[in-house]
């Protein structure tokens, strides 16, 4: 696949495979709106539950950006302290913050706009949530989130047997194991490693993500050795329905979030 892959490159690579997105204690309701609907537009977005596992990670991939729900969990005095580490830190210097709550209090938004400074604003979750995601979009383009990444792709680590591939070839079905997959396709091994023109298309792919099996079309783009086994490039053509597009990105948050998950938990 022509995407790079996420997780594994040094931070100062951010402008080329984008910014690392964690919400810090995101009540319910950001989770299934907001978080959701960043994942469908190609953000790499992360659920932290543990505010000292975070700063960790933080100082890791320290371009990260980071939005807090201050109503959550501490006291405004406790997160001022945070936020202020986090800010003054210099193994964190590069780290983006950002505010997304219910609470609407003036005095506090100041605070985190005027004194704290906070990069990435502060966004009052009310009844109007689409407004509240297009603030929040506005803030990451601001801070070049995706950088030059069009489209995540989760990768499979070795012996992974849950992500397969079922596909026509020489009019027989054969299986195989999935190797990493965006939204435009996938890389794959197949039983045999057989010889396949370059271009074939195949109408009828069923791809199994865990639990889910999904019905896609594609076009070998190409194949090349890796030891014993051949890799396919399969695309995906573009009358793959939206429906399995919005299933494969949030499969791809999922597997993302399992691998961090240890670290965020």
């Amino acid at each position: 696949m022509s995407t790079p892959e996420n997780g594994s490159e040094p931070n100062n690579s951010s402008d080329l495979i984008g910014k690392k997105v964690f919400f810090l204690f995101p009540t319910i309701s950001v989770q299934n709106r907001i978080v959701t609907a960043l994942i469908q537009q190609e953000y790499e977005v992360y659920v932290a539950k543990n505010k000292e596992k975070l700063k960790r990670i933080l100082s890791k991939h320290t371009d990260s950006i980071v939005f807090i729900d201050i109503n959550e969990q501490m006291s405004e005095g406790e997160w001022d302290i945070w936020v202020t580490g986090i800010l003054e830190a210099p193994d964190m210097k590069g780290v983006s913050i950002g505010v997304v709550t219910t609470n609407d209090d003036e005095q506090i938004m100041r605070k985190y706009l005027l004194a704290l400074k906070v990069p990435c604003g502060y966004t009052v979750v009310g009844h109007d949530i689409e407004k509240a995601i297009t603030q929040i979009m506005a803030a990451l383009q601001n801070v070049n989130a995706k950088g030059r990444r069009k489209y995540l792709r989760a990768i499979m680590e070795r012996g992974e047997t849950s992500t397969t591939i079922n596909l026509p070839v020489n009019g027989n079905f054969v299986n195989g194991i999935i190797r990493d997959i965006s939204v435009v396709g996938v890389s794959c091994t197949i039983e045999g490693n057989p010889e396949i023109p370059k271009n074939t298309l195949f109408k009828n792919i069923q791809i199994r993500l865990q639990t889910n099996l999904l019905k896609v079309e594609g076009i070998l783009f190409g194949s090349r050795s890796d030891g014993t086994e051949t890799i396919y490039v399969i695309l995906f053509t573009q009358r793959v329905d939206p429906d399995i597009r919005a299933k494969i990105r949030t499969y791809i948050q999922h597997t993302l979030q399992q691998k961090m998950g240890p670290d965020l938990d």
